[in-house]
C-alpha cells in the first residue's frame, strides 16, 4: 500500500525552549522525519528560541546531535539532513523579559503561516502570549501549541485557558496529548466510523466491559519532584486515558469535524458517573531489582502519591449504562504496553454440549508496542473427538497488514505537529473538555487526600498491587495480563 504524503504550506515554527528535552527528543526529530517524507516544504523555517547564548550554527549542531541520536540511522541520510539543518534559526529570548522580542519579530516572516510551540513550563505561557501580541508577532492567523500540564486541577485550568484567552481564539489553540497523535488511537475511530460491522454491537447490550491498559516498566526516571506533586491520576489518567475512553465511548459525530469530534467527546466526560472509594486502588513501587522504590526516588519518605492507579468508571447514558470501564496505569510494571481490550458479552444460549472452552469475545488495540488490532473468536478445536472450542485472534499488525509501507508508522508528534500547520484541530484537546476532565477528576483525588488513603505497596515487575485484581474479581471478571 503506498501512503500520499501532500506537503504543507510554508511555514515559520517558533519553538519555545527549543533547546530542552521535549524538542531534543521528539519536536525536532519528528520535524527532520517528516522533512525526509516530503511533508516540509522548501519554504519552511524551524526557529529555536531560548534564554541560552548560541548561534544558527550551534542551534544546528544542537539538532544534528538529537537526530543522530532518535532517528534510526536506517532512516536518515546525509544529504536530507543538511537539507533540513538549512531550514534552522535560533534567536535568544527572554520569556518574562523584552530582550530578544525584537530579534525574533525580524525573523518571523509575516507572509506564511505561524506557529508557536509552547515547550516550556506552564508558567510561561502567559507571558509568552502577550509578548507574541505586544511586538506584533502573532496574528489573528497565528496558532500556538502547548503541553501538558493543562492546569493541575480545576481551578488552575481554568485560570490556564483564561490566560491564553486574552491573547488567543480557542480556534488558534492547539493542546496536545501525543496520545491522540497515535496511529491506531486514530484508527479506532475509523474501525468504530467507517464499518458497519461494530457499531450496531458498540453499546452495553453487547459489550460486557472494557479495559484501558498504559504500563511501563520505568519508574518516574529523575521526574520524582515534579511527579510527586502529580502522581498517575494527573500525569495520566486525567488525560491520555480519558482521551482513549471519550474515542471508545463517544457517539459518531454528525462529520470528521475537528468541533464535532471533540462535541461527542465532551459529552462522555460529562456522563462520567462519580467513582466511589472502593473502586479505586493506588499503589507505590517497592524498590527491587536493584532499583530504589517509588519513595527514595521521589526523595519524599512520606509521599502519599501514586505511581500506579485502577478504576472502575461507569458512564450514565443510553449506550453505556451498566457497562464498567476498568483504568489502570502505573510505573515499574512487568511491559510496557498500552491497549484497549473491548469484552463482548456471553451469547444467550450455548448449542454446544462442552461449554467449558468457552471464552469472551475480545477486541483488542494495541497502542504500543507492535501497533495493530485484534479479535479474539471462537472456532472448532482441529481433529476428531466431537465439537471441542478454542480462542484464536484474528490479528492485524500494521506493519504486516499495510506491507512495506506500514512498518514505518509515523511517531505521534510528526502528525500533530504538521496538523498545526494545517489547521486541523480534531486531535487536539478542547478548552472545555480539559476543565470537564478536571471537574470529575478533582472530586476524586480530593476524597483520598481528605481519607489520607496510603497508597499499597507493589513489587516491581509485576501487575501492580494485588488489591487490583480484586477490583475486577468481585464482578466476576480479571485483567488481561500485562504483556509485550
Amino acid at each position: 500500500m503506498v501512503s500520499r504524503t501532500i506537503p504543507v504550506d510554508p511555514f515559520d515554527l517558533v519553538i519555545f525552549g527549543g533547546t530542552g528535552d521535549l524538542a531534543r527528543r521528539k519536536i525536532l526529530p519528528s520535524l527532520y522525519r517528516r522533512h525526509v517524507g516530503g511533508q516540509m516544504p522548501a519554504e519552511a523555517r524551524i526557529i529555536g528560541a531560548a534564554r541560552g547564548e548560541m548561534s544558527d550554527d550551534d542551534f544546528r549542531a544542537f539538532t544534528r546531535e538529537a537526530i543522530e541520536e532518535f532517528v534510526p540511522a536506517t532512516k536518515r541520510d546525509a544529504k536530507t539532513l543538511e537539507e533540513f539543518l538549512e531550514t534552522l534559526r535560533y534567536v535568544r529570548v527572554d520569556a518574562v523579559g523584552q530582550d530578544g522580542w525584537t530579534d525574533l519579530r525580524a525573523v518571523v516572516r509575516p507572509d506564511v503561516i505561524r506557529a508557536f510551540y509552547f515547550s516550556v513550563a506552564p508558567s510561561l505561557f502567559g507571558a509568552l502570549a502577550e509578548r507574541l501580541h505586544e511586538h506584533g508577532i502573532a496574528d489573528a492567523d497565528s496558532r500556538i501549541v502547548v503541553e501538558k500540564p493543562f492546569g493541575k486541577d480545576l481551578k488552575t485550568a481554568r485560570e490556564l485557558n483564561a490566560v491564553l484567552a486574552e491573547h488567543f481564539t480557542e480556534q488558534q489553540i492547539y493542546r496536545i496529548d501525543h496520545y491522540l497523535g497515535k496511529e491506531t488511537v486514530q484508527n479506532l475511530m475509523a474501525v468504530r466510523f467507517a464499518n458497519i460491522l461494530f457499531e450496531p454491537l458498540w453499546k452495553t447490550e453487547y459489550i460486557d466491559h472494557v479495559q484501558i491498559t498504559v504500563a511501563e516498566t520505568v519508574g518516574v526516571n529523575g521526574r520524582g519532584a515534579y511527579y510527586d506533586k502529580s502522581g498517575a491520576m494527573r500525569d495520566m489518567v486525567q488525560n491520555h486515558l480519558m482521551q482513549l475512553l471519550c474515542l471508545i465511548a463517544m457517539e459518531p459525530p454528525y462529520h470528521f469535524d475537528p468541533d464535532a469530534v471533540r462535541d461527542e467527546k465532551l459529552k462522555v466526560i460529562r456522563a462520567l458517573e462519580p467513582v466511589a472509594p472502593e473502586d479505586i486502588v493506588r499503589g507505590q513501587y517497592r524498590a527491587g531489582g536493584g532499583r530504589p522504590g517509588y519513595l527514595e526516588d521521589a526523595e519524599n519518605p512520606e509521599s502519599r502519591t501514586e505511581s500506579y492507579i485502577a478504576l472502575k468508571v461507569g458512564i450514565a447514558n443510553w449506550r453505556w449504562k451498566g457497562t464498567p470501564f476498568y483504568l489502570r496505569t502505573g510505573k515499574r510494571l512487568k511491559a510496557r504496553t498500552s491497549e484497549i481490550a473491548i469484552t463482548f458479552r456471553q451469547p444467550p444460549h450455548s448449542i454446544f454440549d462442552h461449554p467449558e472452552g468457552w471464552r469472551e469475545n475480545v477486541l483488542v488495540i494495541r497502542l504500543q508496542p507492535n501497533e495493530g488490532m485484534n479479535m479474539m473468536v471462537m472456532i472448532k478445536e482441529p481433529g476428531p473427538g466431537g465439537m471441542r472450542l478454542a480462542q484464536v485472534p484474528l490479528d492485524m499488525s500494521f506493519a504486516e497488514a499495510l506491507g512495506e509501507g506500514g512498518a514505518d508508522i509515523p511517531d505521534a508528534y510528526e502528525r500533530l505537529i504538521m496538523d498545526v500547520i494545517r489547521g486541523n484541530q480534531t486531535l487536539f484537546m478542547r478548552g472545555d473538555e480539559v476543565e470537564a476532565a478536571w471537574a470529575w477528576a478533582d472530586p476524586i483525588i480530593q476524597g483520598w487526600e481528605a481519607r489520607g488513603d496510603r497508597p499499597h505497596s507493589y513489587e516491581p515487575g509485576t501487575s501492580g498491587p494485588e488489591d487490583a485484581l480484586m477490583l475486577l474479581h468481585r464482578d466476576g471478571r480479571r485483567w488481561r495480563d500485562i504483556r509485550e
